[in-house]
């Protein structure tokens, strides 16, 4: 028997898990607000009371939404972000220039929590990953044989951002998170141009939601 949390509904409808419980909290934080215990409990325990169901697939809503975080008391992201000229550069050394610049930022944010990240899902490196998916967007190819390392790389790719995203101390507003890597970063634009490729596949067009949701595709 097993229960989860989803962030993505659409994602979750599709593959059908034995039991999920849907929040409508931001990217990165499945359950919710940094550092409430107690809400975060609520959530865990809402999630472990769909094992009493006694068969699945069953998705279930938690309807009570996320405190919110206090943006006068955010810190500043601490990572500016230059636009490269897309048509004097490829794809593999835009992503592998923006991971040099960031890497610093999240060793320090690795730091702050006494060396713990949830990167690593993929069992490769940040920059075999994204070497891999500079030289995919390079040619134009998706990596259909691949999709199971494709999605940890994606994965992998998000929290290695979020993390360095918010490497100094504080509350940081989520909106502000997500509208900077969605529309800032160039890993964002990699990952809505994979989205519009698999929207175009014939047979894998449902992907493109697993890995980015609807409102940032454009």
């Amino acid at each position: 028997m097993t229960t989860g949390i989803s962030m993505v509904r659409e994602n979750t409808e599709s593959m059908q898990p034995p039991r999920a419980l849907w929040v409508s909290f931001p990217l990165g934080r499945p359950l919710g607000k940094p550092g409430d215990a107690a809400f975060q409990h609520h959530v865990i325990e809402a999630a472990l009371n769909l094992l009493t169901e006694e068969s699945g697939p069953v998705l279930v809503d938690y309807l009570e939404d996320a405190p919110d975080v206090v943006i006068n008391d955010s810190p500043a992201c601490p990572v500016s972000f230059a636009k490269p000229a897309e048509d004097t550069d490829t794809w593999e050394a835009i992503l592998l220039n923006e991971l040099q610049a960031l890497t610093p930022w999240h060793d320090l944010g690795r730091r702050r929590r006494n060396g713990r990240t949830l990167v690593g899902v993929s069992e490769f490196s940040m920059t075999d990953n994204l070497l891999k998916l500079g030289q995919l967007l390079d040619t134009n190819t998706l990596p259909t044989a691949e999709l199971k390392w494709f999605k940890a790389a994606i994965e992998d790719a998000k929290v290695f951002y979020i993390e360095a995203l918010t490497a100094q101390p504080g509350d940081y507003d989520h909106n502000q998170i997500e509208q900077i890597f969605w529309h800032e970063t160039r890993m964002g634009a990699a990952i809505r141009r994979f989205a519009e490729l698999f929207l175009e596949h014939p047979e894998l067009s449902a992907f493109a939601r697993i890995i980015a949701p609807r409102n940032v595709s454009k």
